[in-house]
């Protein structure tokens, strides 16, 4: 891709409201281990000030006509969002543009900012089931940068000066590793003139690009643009380090992750696969194999669910459940009862189909919902330059096969891949 241009997406919607997402490949794995939390405060600094504007402004511009202006950090990348009516569109679009660009991070605001995030650290500590999967997640990548915590440690966020936070920005923050997408009612064409306007204000001689296919910069040091083949061939992925831990948090219930490192979001034909497996172990309770096994026929757990997370060179597959700490024994059992259903023996072509319909009818129905739609196009144009449309991913779930769910769960689910981490 051009270093002038920055990468575009538009989904048309029949919705007065309008959403717009910058995503940056910027993310906890591309810090110095010394500054773990940088990329995390970073987000919490764009909102504190630029060369036109105090901290108070940036936070009730989109405010004072019903808006709203925010931003999340993960591994891999920081978002900033918005939710307007599209009649205050430009406002939303020139605010994001602004604080990406212009940011100046005061050492006053700094300062402040920094004693928040302490705060914040403090309060996750304090929610032993959220607490419990960044742990367990730093413990299975240890050694390496997606082992690192997203909010960091106040050891590694005292020494982060202005000045840290100008360099990264200076290299993060450019538009070759940036991507906008934005959803609402709109002549896509007048909509795309209008950003290209705010962009050209804010970062001069940087045009639009909509040349899907073009890698950006956040994705190129590891596989690029996979062809079909290469996404149904490679099955290499990182082990991750191998533990089972429990810990005494004098807590009344045990809460339990079991799971492994897995598929990145590269292998899309693998990723399909292991996704049916965690929808029909953990999804909607009704037709969850672990909500039916523990809870509704032994009545052990309240809640328990699967999932599975991608990343751009290796993935996580985990089971989480809560239980009264003398029937945790019990529960692994029953889970692994559920598991071993997968890995002895093919699921009928029936199964398959009724799994398939169930996922496929939830991705369209969490499709309906602009925002997290935005939200998706967003990652998507991030990490492959391309949008994956609904119905592209429809095919790739329709052309997984009894035989790929069962060599995908023989790789994935063997207990020797496993780790565990108790809290009780």
């Amino acid at each position: 891709m051009k270093k002038d241009s920055l990468l575009f997406a538009f989904t048309k919607t029949k919705s007065p409201v309008a959403y717009c997402i910058l995503s940056i490949g910027m993310g906890t794995r591309d810090e110095d281990p010394k500054y773990n939390g940088l990329a995390h405060l970073t987000e919490h600094m764009l909102f504190k000030g630029t060369p036109n504007r105090s901290s108070v402004n940036i936070s009730s511009t989109l405010e004072k006509v019903g808006g709203d202006l925010n931003a999340f950090t993960t591994k891999e990348r920081i978002v900033l969002y918005s939710t307007t009516l599209k009649e205050d569109v430009r406002k939303a679009i020139s605010l994001i543009f602004e604080v990406a660009f212009t940011s100046v991070f005061p050492e006053e605001e700094l300062k402040k900012e920094k004693e928040v995030v302490y705060d914040e650290i403090i309060t996750y500590q304090d929610s032993p089931s959220e607490l419990l999967f960044d742990t367990f997640e730093c413990e299975l990548f240890n050694g390496t940068p997606l082992g690192y915590s997203i909010l960091g440690e106040r050891s590694t966020i005292t020494p982060i000066t202005s000045a840290i936070l100008h360099r990264n920005l200076k290299k993060f923050f450019v538009p070759q590793n940036m991507t906008f997408s934005l959803a609402g009612n709109f002549n896509e064409e007048q909509i795309m003139d209008l950003v290209q306007q705010e962009l050209e204000r804010w970062c001069p001689g940087v045009c639009l690009s909509t040349s899907y296919g073009k890698v950006p910069l956040t994705s190129r040091s590891f596989f690029g643009k996979c062809t079909e083949t290469e996404e149904k061939d490679k099955s290499v992925f990182l082990e991750g380090k191998k533990f089972d831990r429990c810990e005494d948090k004098k807590l009344k219930q045990a809460h339990c992750v079991v799971g492994c490192t897995a598929y990145s979001y590269y292998q899309r034909h693998k990723r399909a696969a292991l996704s049916l497996i965690s929808n029909m172990l953990g999804g909607p309770a009704s037709n969850s194999m672990l909500s039916l096994s523990l809870r509704e026929k032994h009545a052990l757990v309240y809640h328990i669910d699967a999932s599975c997370i991608s990343y751009k060179d290796t993935g996580l597959f985990c089971i989480y459940f809560g239980c009264d700490k003398k029937y945790l024994d019990k529960c692994m059992s029953l889970m692994w009862k559920e598991l071993n259903k997968f890995t002895t023996a093919p699921l009928s072509q029936k199964r398959l189909a009724a799994a398939k319909k169930q996922m496929i009818g939830q991705l369209s129905i969490a499709s309906d919902n602009a925002e997290a739609q935005s939200l998706t196009v967003g990652k998507s144009l991030l990490l492959t330059g391309d949008v994956t449309s609904l119905e592209k991913i429809r095919i790739e779930i329709e052309n997984v096969t009894t035989e790929d769910i069962l060599a995908v769960a023989k790789e994935i689910l063997r207990p020797e891949r496993m780790s565990r981490l108790v809290f009780y």
